[in-house]
């Protein structure tokens, strides 16, 4: 992973102390509000319904175990004792106080964390691939890429006061993993017939009041030319992107507006004009040196087939691993190893709910031991507000289960219908219309057998508390928006939302329910699947491909008569 030299560590530690010195001006009432507002945000601090929030970046997912034990650190020092992973693959604490924020700032620094460009009208933290670097099916190593876009992006000065947040997500295989269709900006690692590797180029996609999916702008970008073509875009959206009206103002909205087509014009002549073939070139050297930010790791080399042997009789001799194996690891592209999906969806704990994407300090601490132990000392967080060990030896698999199982991160429910996306809701959010903790606390309840779920195969559920959408509702399965009506809590329900290769928007079932009908709402849902789907002994229809060909009609029979 990325390790700051001299400027970097210089550039974050004064930063800190700029960031320490205007929260002093400000408390002590020397700095107005409305001043205040754009420097905290820059700096990754909002103010929620109870309390500050700060989101700490992660660039890419990709974190060590020293940072991790750092932040469990920073969470029993200054926070509840836990924090809230995000589908940016950041973290949040929700309990800061505003005077410790500088502070929490400086230990995040010396341990080559911050907080920059989480928030405001800026480039946000890129995101990719949890798998990066070791899936079979890769194209290329998309993480290389991030890590350019990243230096690139922070601190530019022209990118810094956008019309809106802005997003960026890059994968490296045929399967998106990353949403990218539903961003600002989407890149597909691709090869042209000459085996060279470029990028396709969406733009526009987004979520939120109004949710578009990404439109391809160009088929096949050159590598080299990636920065200048993104700075093109930036360009084109800044001058152009609506100001006076904030609701208006994301790239999606432009280029809805002119067409994909009449705004990919605009950026090829800006492109042309301005940045193709400029300083912004890409060299060999600069790609070999962000590669060399990722290396592997030393792998080291097994007996192919006394491994799956001894792993085989592991799982023959034990219904509980073998679920969690089949369902919470994924193929290695080395022989002898596995990538390990940690469910931060633990559901209801000793008759307590655990949020989805919520991790406690005691278990980063052990997480962070595991990571040593099991996987070179590093995690990665998801998209689905999971967590990650990308090189786990085979052999370990079940003493690693073992000790996950004692810490209520085994559960055996990757791509499930209670592997959910769970905004904070209301519970936190002041932008937040309703709760949404109580809501997936009542689905786990009423979802709560694990066979009964494995034959609903893979269901992608995800629950927003406003129409923000920070859980990406639109695009799930089962997507849940709460509302607000005359004071109380309602939930609208939509279905057939797609954020993979076929991403798609999904269509709302009709009139929202009460909270107390959710759950009971979901199982009618379901049953109408069961009843309905098409299977054979090879395959099982899934539900988003049922949704395609029926139409939600008999859902909607189903749920209101």
């Amino acid at each position: 992973m990325y390790q700051y030299n001299y400027a970097d560590q210089t550039l974050v530690d004064e930063r800190v102390a700029q960031f320490r010195d205007q929260t002093k001006r400000f408390l002590a009432g020397e700095l107005p509000e409305e001043q205040f507002l754009p420097l905290r945000l820059q700096n990754g601090l909002y103010i929620q319904r109870y309390a500050p929030m700060l989101r700490i970046a992660i660039p890419y997912g990709l974190f060590a175990s020293y940072q991790l034990r750092k932040l469990a650190e920073i969470t029993r020092k200054y926070d509840k004792g836990y924090g809230h992973f995000t589908t940016r693959t950041n973290i949040q604490l929700n309990w800061p106080k505003l005077e410790d924020v500088p502070d929490i700032l400086a230990e995040l620094a010396s341990v080559q964390m911050h907080a920059i460009q989480t928030s405001g009208n800026c480039i946000r933290n890129t995101t990719t691939d949890p798998y990066a670097g070791i899936h079979q099916e890769e194209i290329a190593d998309p993480r290389p890429y991030c890590e350019i876009i990243r230096q690139w992006s922070t601190f530019h000065p022209e990118f810094a006061f956008l019309p809106r947040k802005f997003k960026i997500a890059v994968v490296g295989t045929a399967n998106d993993r990353a949403a990218t269709q539903v961003h600002d900006i989407g890149l597909h690692v691709k090869t042209n017939e000459a085996g060279e590797l470029g990028f396709e180029v969406l733009v526009g996609g987004g979520l939120g009041r109004t949710p578009v999916i990404g439109k391809v702008i160009n088929e096949f970008l050159p590598r080299q030319h990636l920065l200048s073509y993104l700075d093109a875009i930036l360009r084109v959206y800044n001058l152009h992107g609506r100001r006076d009206n904030k609701y208006k103002a994301r790239i999606k909205i432009l280029v809805e507006s002119m067409g994909g087509p009449a705004f990919a014009k605009l950026v090829n002549a800006e492109w042309e004009a301005h940045t193709k073939d400029g300083p912004l070139t890409l060299t060999e050297e600069n790609f070999a040196t962000a590669s060399s930010f990722f290396t592997e790791p030393d792998y080291l080399s097994f007996d192919a087939l006394q491994v799956q042997d001894d792993l085989q009789k592991q799982l023959d001799a034990d219904k509980a691993f073998a679920n969690w194996y089949n369902q919470n690891t994924v193929a290695h592209k080395v022989a002898g190893y596995r990538a390990v999906v940690i469910s931060l969806k633990a559901g209801v704990v000793d008759g307590r709910y655990v949020p989805s994407g919520d991790v406690s300090e005691s278990q980063m601490d052990a997480l962070a031991d595991l990571a040593d132990t099991y996987s070179f000392g590093e995690l990665r967080g998801t998209y689905q507000q999971n967590l990650v060990f990308a090189d786990v030896q085979a052999n370990q698999l079940y003493e690693l289960w073992q000790q996950l199982t004692t810490l209520h991160l085994a559960r055996a429910n990757i791509n499930t219908l209670t592997d959910m996306i769970v905004c904070p809701g209301w519970d936190y959010c002041s932008l937040a219309n309703a709760t949404t903790h109580n809501i997936a606390e009542q689905i786990e309840k009423q979802f709560d057998d694990l066979d009964y779920l494995y034959d609903l195969g893979e269901i992608r559920l995800n629950m927003s508390g406003c129409m923000n959408a920070c859980a990406h509702h639109h695009t799930g399965d089962i997507g849940i928006l709460g509302v607000d009506k005359k004071g109380e809590h309602w939930y609208q329900i939509s279905l057939g939302g797609n954020s993979s290769n076929d991403a798609k928007i999904g269509k709302i079932l009709g009139k929202a329910v009460p909270a107390t009908d959710v759950a009971v709402t979901l199982q009618k849902i379901l049953d109408v699947y069961l009843e309905q789907r098409v299977s054979n002994e090879q395959d099982v229809e899934r539900f988003g491909d049922l949704v395609d060909r029926v139409g939600i009609a008999p859902f909607k029979e189903k749920v209101y008569g």
